[in-house]
């Protein structure tokens, strides 16, 4: 509020402008007395001091405003990276940066804005008291540059982070290169992560040049602005000055209000403002996600209907387990896990520990985390098999198909269509040639055919009868908890397809890196919570996730 008040006293040169031209003018130099026109212009001199001395006097309290935020961020961030068991030192280093640009920004914004936005004030103001009849001339254009101008922000912003987002994985994957480019000799590789870097530069090219035609469209909003009003009183001035509608003294402190006060502004507005604007969301934006506990959407609901623990005794305690409020019942299909913890005993550690995530209906997402991190406890929570401790699971009907698959001794229909027992032959066969299981199937005798004893079958078999079964299901979300494992890669990447090309949501419980790049999103799991985003996202975002990709990536080459 100091603030405000100390740029009320900045406004007086931008409010005073055209009306002391003006009659300095008209009173003054067109009268024949050059000594008030003088004295009229020294008030204004006067004006521009005081705007002097309110400029230094707010400092303090701009500090006062932005200090306090850098100090919350600060702390947020560490807490948040040092919460972490796999927490990395120049992670923290990092963010710290990140967040001294986001002090910087928000000063620089908010002096500037405070600056843009008391001379428009002020300049309209003066303009209606010196004026009114050109008003619409300059109310109208200016009006459709606010209107383009706020269009612009968010698809500004979105292509900015994307351009971010495009440049650190290019330096992420050029810097993994290099530091293993003995191995990539070794291997023979070279020409596979040449094409994988280009692909990688190309992507960041695109995505500049997206942001670049995005902001082109700033000039527009100078043009209509800044310029527009200033043709159309030009255009409009001989009839003006003919009606006597304004004298010649009025047209020149319009002519100031205009090309001193209104255009500079609209100019600052749109290219200063708009480009500190988009770097400072962007650097909010990566700050929310990087420490965010968990979904980084911040998606926090629960809905009737859910399976939580609010239904048991003690799970709406205060503290950590504390009630969770009610919210509207979440779209068909879509899953959502609020604060959700799961501990497999009274006084054992929580396996789960205030994991947030929302899969969106239709949404193939890929779970990964080191061994113990809960990924199993996750598929058998969205599944029903068990309640959370605390927090809610709000889900469709489900199918978990674990990794031991069940398959039982009689008629192979049978054991097909177990989940959708009304399931016709050519339907059947369908899901069997999907899922890569003809051959097997034709093994037994076909579709009338008698399984005798399930034991004669590999595990691959077994897991292939199940996963057709699973699919044949009416359940709009399945859950795959490594289901896939004794499959080869290439029966696993047929059937994540074919899943993923089914009707409602598929969640993958990973063990392959190929499992997390055909994904929509993958959630990973460690310290109890997660991180859900798309795999280049989290390659840049997450230091274990990296470990894990080269993990993986190590096993394949070694295999």
């Amino acid at each position: 509020m100091r603030l405000l008040l100390w740029s009320g006293l900045e406004a007086l040169p931008p409010l005073l402008s055209g009306l002391f031209v003006s009659a300095a003018v008209d009173q003054g130099f067109l009268a024949g007395r050059p000594a008030v026109g003088v004295a009229w212009l020294a008030g204004f001199g006067a004006a521009m001091g005081v705007r002097a001395y309110a400029a230094r006097a707010g400092f303090p309290y701009l500090a006062g405003v932005v200090e306090p935020l850098r100090d919350a961020l600060v702390e947020q961030v560490v807490r948040s990276a040092l919460a972490r068991p796999s927490a990395d030192p120049a992670e923290v280093a990092r963010l710290t940066e990140q967040v001294e640009s986001a002090r910087q920004l928000t000063a620089t914004l908010l002096r500037t804005l405070r600056g843009v936005g008391v001379t428009l004030v002020a300049a309209l103001i003066g303009l209606t008291l010196l004026a009114p009849a050109v008003l619409p001339l300059v109310l109208l254009p200016l009006s459709a540059a606010g209107v383009l101008f706020v269009r612009l922000l968010r698809p500004m912003v979105s292509r900015r982070r994307a351009a971010v987002l495009a440049e650190e994985r290019l330096a992420a994957d050029a810097g993994r290169t290099l530091h293993g480019l003995r191995d990539v000799q070794a291997t023979g590789t070279g020409q596979e992560v040449a094409r994988a870097l280009t692909e990688a530069a190309q992507e960041s090219a695109a995505a500049s040049r997206a942001l670049g035609r995005a902001s082109a469209l700033r000039a527009l909003v100078v043009a209509l602005g800044g310029r527009l009003p200033v043709l159309a009183v030009l255009a409009a001035a001989p009839w003006l000055l003919a009606h006597e509608a304004l004298t010649a003294g009025e047209l020149l402190g319009v002519a100031t209000y205009l090309l001193q006060q209104l255009d500079p502004a609209v100019r600052t507005l749109a290219g200063t403002v708009g480009g500190w604007l988009l770097n400072l969301a962007v650097v909010l934006d990566r700050l929310a996600t990087v420490t965010a506990d968990g979904d980084p959407s911040g998606a926090r609901t629960g809905a009737d209907g859910r399976r939580g623990a609010g239904r048991a005794p003690g799970a709406q305690a205060a503290g950590a387990e504390g009630a969770v409020p009610e919210a509207p019942p979440p779209p068909a299909g879509e899953v959502r896990l609020y604060g959700v913890r799961y501990a497999h005993g009274f006084t054992a550690a929580p396996v789960l520990d205030g994991l947030d995530a929302v899969f969106r209906p239709g949404e193939h997402v890929a779970v990964v985390g080191p061994s113990g991190t809960g990924k199993s406890t996750l598929a058998a929570l969205l599944a029903g098999l068990v309640v959370p401790t605390a927090g809610t699971v709000t889900a469709p009907p489900a199918s978990l198909l674990p990794q031991e698959a069940y398959v039982f001794p009689g008629p192979v229909r049978e054991n097909l269509a177990w989940l959708a027992p009304g399931s016709s032959d050519e339907r059947l066969a369908e899901a069997v040639e999907l899922l890569g299981a003809g051959e097997l199937v034709e093994r037994l005798g076909g579709l009338h055919g008698t399984l005798r004893d399930p034991g004669e079958l590999s595990a691959g078999e077994r897991q292939l009868i199940a996963l057709v079964r699973t699919y044949l299901s009416p359940a709009s979300l399945v859950v795959l908890d490594e289901a896939t494992c004794h499959l080869d890669a290439a029966a696993e990447e047929r059937v994540e397809r074919a899943f993923a090309a089914r009707h409602g949501t598929l969640v993958v419980i990973a063990h392959r890196i190929s499992s997390a790049l055909r994904a929509d999103r993958v959630l990973l799991l460690d310290g109890g919570r997660g991180v859900l985003a798309r795999h280049g996202d989290l390659q840049v975002l997450s230091p274990l996730y990296r470990e894990l990709v080269g993990h993986w990536l190590g096993a394949g080459l070694a295999s």
